[in-house]
């Protein structure tokens, strides 16, 4: 099993370096834009180095089944369907069950994609293993930076190969906490601006940069001490989730119930300040 799993890491690892050379050379650069939502796009580049992406993964593993954020479900045999919006946890892992295969890849090539168009440097591949719905396996590349986070299960989280761990902050009201809102923030119940005010006023900080799976990755490695998020898919939390659980972090949902990726509310902490985020998250 050892052997495999680094096969495993090394086809990951690979993907994500040739797939974030594409991003890194593409900034700045004109590129044709498509629209999901009035403020959900997708350009060239995403469907590049998703591109990049799969067709390694299925030379390397053609019998693994594939969930990719543009792609949607991918079984050896092609495309089935797209994953179901606001569906979350057992329900939403059955929407995507790939029967004959107990691996699945969940990719998201470029998560950030509204920053990469503007130029702004925050963004990042998102790669993540699945055996039997569980996630095994993290990377996640930031081309940019040049700063690769990856964890597997059991082996603890690094960055470019140093060991990471979360922060020892223990108080909210010292904590620097990031969050994201969805694209349907304007029709969503709760737009997530409730929860925000209460951290501002509880916190020293908020930053919302725009990727969730970097911000999880940040919070792996002591950056930020919690992150919170409603409305994310699993390309955007199956590997960063992981990072965070393998650097001593902890994730859960709001309530502090246990967190798959096909949960669309996340709660990732440095362990220390969770019960405190959490009773906010109540409120």
């Amino acid at each position: 099993m050892g052997t495999v799993r680094s096969a495993f890491k090394m086809a990951a690892v690979d993907a994500a370096l040739e797939s974030g050379k594409l991003i890194k050379n593409s900034v700045g650069k004109v590129h044709r834009l498509t629209y999901k939502g009035r403020t959900n796009i997708v350009t060239d580049v995403d469907r590049s180095a998703e591109g990049i992406i799969i067709r390694r993964i299925s030379r390397a593993f053609p019998d693994h089944a594939i969930l990719s954020e543009e792609a949607g479900v991918l079984r050896p045999f092609g495309r089935l369907k797209a994953v179901p919006s606001r569906v979350e946890g057992r329900q939403a892992q059955d929407a995507t069950a790939n029967r004959g295969s107990i691996y699945r890849w969940v990719i998201d090539p470029l998560d950030g994609t509204t920053n990469f168009a503007h130029s702004f440097p925050f963004f990042c591949v998102s790669i993540a293993l699945e055996l039997r719905g569980e996630v095994i396996l993290g990377v996640v590349y930031d081309p940019m930076r040049e700063e690769l986070f990856l964890a597997e299960e059991g082996k603890g989280a690094y960055l470019n190969r140093r060991r990471i761990k979360v922060s020892g902050e223990r108080s909210l009201s010292k904590s620097l906490l990031a969050t994201g809102f969805a694209y349907d923030v304007e029709k969503a119940a709760n737009s997530n601006l409730k929860n925000f005010r209460n951290f501002l006023i509880r916190s020293m900080a908020i930053r919302r940069a725009g990727s969730a799976a970097l911000d999880l990755c940040y919070v792996a490695c002591g950056r930020f001490d919690g992150f919170w998020e409603i409305g994310l898919h699993p390309w955007d939390s199956a590997a960063g989730a992981l990072i965070v659980g393998e650097a001593g972090g902890m994730v859960t949902k709001f309530d502090g119930s246990p967190f798959t990726h096909y949960d669309n509310r996340i709660l990732a902490t440095n362990g220390f300040i969770h019960a405190q985020m959490s009773k906010v998250l109540s409120r």
